[in-house]
């Protein structure tokens, strides 16, 4: 415990004390407008007033980004992890957009794309105000955390081997009904088929993809508790982390959510972080690239299945695959981690003088919590999908199954098709409230405390909320927690005031 309570207490403590007295703030603009000056030097599309929001928004996340990178804020607090990826999502991700004239396929754009690029990023900026104002609001009224809560060794290590047990019984059952991991892979590739091949599937995902993380909370529990170093060793965690991953791929990689495996391993690294040894920020670049590699190649395997394999056979296929995959480092990052061209074009088509669009009113964050529901006992409502291929594609487009747009909006874009652009700032006051009520955790909680083995991953879907629909972090969130959740709450030895 005492050498758990010295590698964890001290990451606020040293890092409010060292670094140059430099104000943040003047970093971000230096970095902004310098980045700034290199597009509009390379290019003549950035002599034009979008660039105005986007570098303003850009500077006030940037400041949090700043405060992170710096070590002014713990690795995992989620409000630096929320200006580092915010930095690239309202700032990097707009410029990139115009830089290389990534847009979206299949739509009728607008003539002058740059100005609803600018026009979302004016609403951007007005929500990272009010989301800057929360915080100023909550962190007066935040309070300290007074209970512990215990875990009781053997009662979790009993309940993890049957948790354990179960979702194996299960995973085995899925790969069994698909004629065997080959023909799952078949299936969840199938691009057309996927949809209607996994329907049914996702009560039991739900559950059996539980499993790797289920182990490294055992493993987590007991080298905490464990007096040698061997298992604070970065060789033993490497190993740890291997094996991990492979897990990861297995129970439910392999149906083509990379979002399954990557964020699986952040959490993973974030258990490491408060429960055995800190992750430096070095560490955590190795890892970003080696994620931002993994979601390159695996993006692939997703549209490809295993004909993807090619590509450790033959590297020069590379372009054969982005080709035929339409998977390329572009859409990567644009398509996968930003959003600016898609909100940019649903508010070009709600703002249309003839536009037909029908708003959904709250619709879409009712059917989020909907998937929790199995199809057998309640006819499932239309998830977001309805109103996000109407607005993209006009009213009456949406043919489920056969025609369907499967993009993501993000908090803002969602909050536009329930209820017009005037809500995108709006939505940042729940992106605020989650950000500090987890922020909340980080500063309460002590070491050894149950609650902490959740906090990593509670902390990635305060900034990633960002990029994502509620249906998205509902069904997430629940798959991921429920099952761990529920044994972690099962071994409680106690509850107690501290």
């Amino acid at each position: 415990m005492d050498r758990a309570i010295q590698n964890a207490v001290p990451v606020h403590q040293a890092s409010r004390a060292s670094g140059r007295p430099i104000d943040s703030f003047v970093i971000s603009v230096y970095v902004c407008a310098l980045t700034l000056a290199i597009f509009v030097a390379l290019s003549d599309q950035f002599w034009h007033w979008f660039v105005i929001p986007v570098l303003m928004a850009g500077v006030l996340i940037g400041i949090d980004a700043v405060d992170w990178a710096r070590g002014k804020m713990d690795l995992f607090d989620p409000i630096g992890l929320s200006g580092a990826f915010g930095w690239f999502f309202f700032f990097f991700a707009p410029l990139l957009t115009v830089a290389i004239n990534y847009w979206l396929i299949y739509v009728d754009p607008p003539a002058e794309r740059r100005d609803w690029l600018g026009w979302m990023a004016l609403l951007n900026l007005l929500g990272l105000m009010i989301y800057r104002g929360i915080r100023l609001i909550y962190f007066q009224r935040e309070r300290s955390i007074h209970t512990f809560w215990k875990i009781d060794q053997k009662r979790f290590y009993v309940l993890g081997a049957l948790g354990l047990a179960v979702t194996a019984f299960l995973q085995i059952y899925v790969y069994l009904s698909m004629g065997g991991i080959q023909g799952f892979i078949q299936e969840a590739t199938d691009q057309r088929a996927i949809r209607l091949s996994l329907q049914g599937f996702g009560q039991i995902f739900m559950v059996s993809e539980s499993f790797p993380i289920i182990a490294l909370m055992m493993f987590i529990i007991y080298a905490y508790h464990q007096k040698s170093p061997v298992y604070r060793s970065w060789l033993v965690i490497c190993i740890v982390l291997l094996i991990y991953f492979g897990l990861k791929l297995f129970f439910g990689g392999l149906r083509g959510s990379r979002n399954n495996t990557i964020w699986g391993l952040f959490w993973a690294v974030g258990l490491i972080h408060f429960w055995l040894r800190p992750v430096t920020r070095k560490v955590a670049l190795i890892g970003l690239g080696f994620l931002i590699a993994f979601m390159y190649v695996y993006g692939f395997y997703k549209n490809a299945g295993l004909d993807a394999l090619r590509l450790f056979e033959d590297p020069s296929v590379r372009v054969e695959l982005e080709r035929e995959t339409r998977r390329d480092l572009p859409t990567l990052l644009l398509g996968d981690l930003g959003r600016s061209d898609v909100q940019a074009f649903v508010l070009y088509q709600l703002a249309r003088p003839d536009s037909d669009y029908d708003y959904a009113f709250g619709r879409t964050y009712v059917a989020a919590f909907a998937v929790l529901i199995p199809r057998s006992l309640v006819e499932r409502m239309p998830s977001k999908t309805l109103e996000g291929t109407e607005a993209l594609y006009g009213k009456g487009s949406y043919i489920p199954v056969d025609f369907e747009a499967s993009q993501l909006y993000g908090i803002a874009g969602e909050a536009m098709l329930n209820f017009g652009f005037a809500a995108a700032p709006i939505s940042f006051i729940f992106f605020g409230l989650a950000n500090c009520s987890v922020r909340r955790w980080l500063f309460g909680l002590t070491p050894g405390d149950a609650r902490l083995l959740f906090y990593p991953f509670l902390a990635l879907f305060c900034f990633y909320m960002l990029a994502c629909d509620l249906e998205n972090l509902v069904f997430d969130i629940i798959k991921n927690v429920a099952v761990p959740l529920a044994i972690t709450l099962l071994s409680l030895s106690s509850v107690r005031r501290g």
